[in-house]
């Protein structure tokens, strides 16, 4: 793929590099990411997400993008709403995957005499693996109630409180949720699995605050030095992979209807305002509010475990929600472009919104610090919380990176891991792990993705988003 590089952190694949681009691609990366980021398709997948009709500006690829479905997972793509398109391929089968994180008044060094009957409490609690299935008992008049009011159902079921609903993305509810776009398979998948972690890269952590960057930000976000921390990172489980599923199909077809032509169907889509676009949107925005309220309930179970290992109640350990973030999503959003106000449908794939200090869809709470974001590393090094900032919505659409990226295949990962005892690795490192599915640990081992600083490292050099505190893991569980 032909690629240049324009910047210290910046490469640009010019629009003739390949047939129907009409805009560039943009991949921020530093030389040794680029090494890596070469290693598979992701770049060709960035030049086939040029070719989308309305696409606006450019397509984007952030430091930890590595190869998708369609759209390379950490891919970046605003259409126009009167022009362009919408794509699944570009928000992905795990709407609305995205991170949670919970603060506490613990002192890791206070927490560790326990932390062997704390994880061990959280993995008989917190329901993990392929199909695992919640406690959480839904009707189907439920299901339709709640992919309307996501988080809101969740608090208003007792799973929760109020005040965690103005500490997540969209008030943890999108707007515009049709439910009956959704279809009854994605509801039958979806009707035993809220509550739920899943499989894959999907992890409940106990960390500690290891660094501060930005005293300022981390005291207003509730973090100081040597804290206990708890970080959530799961989805909309079956319900939103299945409206993928059933969309994907469906969107075959409006290339046909509609005469659009692309290089990869996987990139499937349909104009904005048809039939099957908006169908999609509808069932989108459903899945999407299903993994608000699934993250609102695994965070009540989490305080519940918590209370009951340190016998004392959720409030007397200072567990509050610090935010929650999506990573997979396309949402309708106001952005300057070449100096004039447009509306336009951003798809995030992989990707975190970062807004700046002072825009008006921030929460009160961190108006004057700017969103905080939340990005997982590999569960043997570090996460890190970061916040938006300005030059994000001047040269991403107000985006910055998801996590680490990949670097090894699932399978790869457990061919390497061949011989090794991951969990026992993890343990001498002072780390806790513990795993539902047989290759769960090998398949997710810390050589499997890239080094989670050199990602932030670049997002902050190039000016989209700041690093505000580096979290390490204790304790990990997986599906």
């Amino acid at each position: 793929m032909k690629i240049e590089q324009v910047g210290p952190y910046l490469w640009r694949i010019p629009p003739d590099a390949k047939p129907g681009m009409r805009v560039p691609g943009l991949v921020l990366a530093d030389a040794s990411l680029m090494a890596q980021i070469r290693r598979d398709a992701s770049l060709e997948q960035v030049a086939n997400a040029a070719t989308l009709p309305g696409i606006v500006k450019a397509s984007f690829a952030m430091p930890d993008i590595h190869q998708g479905y369609g759209l390379p997972v950490g891919g970046v793509v605003a259409t126009d709403i009167e022009t362009g398109v919408v794509s699944p391929g570009g928000v992905g089968y795990d709407i609305n995957c995205g991170v949670r994180l919970l603060r506490t008044d613990l002192q890791a060094k206070d927490a560790l005499p326990r932390l062997g009957q704390l994880v061990d409490a959280l993995y008989q609690a917190i329901p993990a693996g392929v199909g695992s299935r919640g406690r959480v008992k839904l009707s189907p008049a439920d299901e339709r109630r709640l992919v309307e009011r996501g988080a809101g159902w969740a608090v208003e079921h007792g799973f929760g409180e109020a005040p965690d609903l103005l500490r997540i993305e969209s008030n943890g509810r999108l707007e515009g949720v049709d439910p009956e776009a959704v279809s009854p398979k994605a509801y039958e998948r979806g009707k035993h699995q809220l509550g739920t972690l899943g499989s894959g890269n999907h992890f409940l952590e106990i960390q500690a605050v290891e660094e501060l960057y930005d005293q300022r930000a981390a005291e207003v976000l509730g973090l100081f030095a040597g804290q206990v921390t708890v970080m959530i990172h799961t989805g909309s489980r079956g319900m939103g992979h299945q409206v993928c599923t059933d969309y994907l199909r469906r969107l075959e077809g409006a290339l046909r209807k509609f005469d659009i032509q692309l290089p990869d169907r996987q990139l499937a889509c349909a104009p904005l305002g048809s039939p099957e676009a908006t169908d999609y949107l509808g069932a989108m925005r459903a899945a999407a509010n299903f993994a608000f309220a699934n993250r609102q309930c695994l965070a009540h179970f989490t305080r519940e475990i918590f209370a009951r290992v340190f016998g004392v109640g959720p409030a007397a350990l200072g567990m509050a929600l610090v935010y929650d973030v999506a990573h997979n999503i396309a949402k309708d959003e106001e952005h300057e472009v070449e100096g004039k106000r447009r509306h336009l449908l951003v798809h995030r794939k992989g990707a975190t919104r970062a807004f700046p200090p002072g825009h008006p869809e921030l929460v009160d709470a961190y108006r004057a610090i700017g969103q905080p974001v939340l990005i997982p590393g590999d569960m043997g090094r570090y996460s890190y919380v970061l916040v938006g900032t300005e030059g994000s919505m001047r040269e991403t659409f107000g985006s910055t990176c998801h996590g680490a990226g990949r670097l090894m295949s699932r399978t790869a990962a457990v061919k390497a891991a061949r011989g090794r005892h991951i969990a026992r690795e993890l343990e001498s490192k002072g780390i806790l792990a513990r795993a539902t599915g047989r290759d769960a640990l090998e398949e997710e081992m810390p050589e499997a993705y890239k080094d989670v600083r050199e990602v932030v490292e670049v997002v902050e050099r190039f000016g989209i988003s700041k690093k505000v505190a580096r979290l390490k893991p204790i304790g990990v569980i997986k599906g």
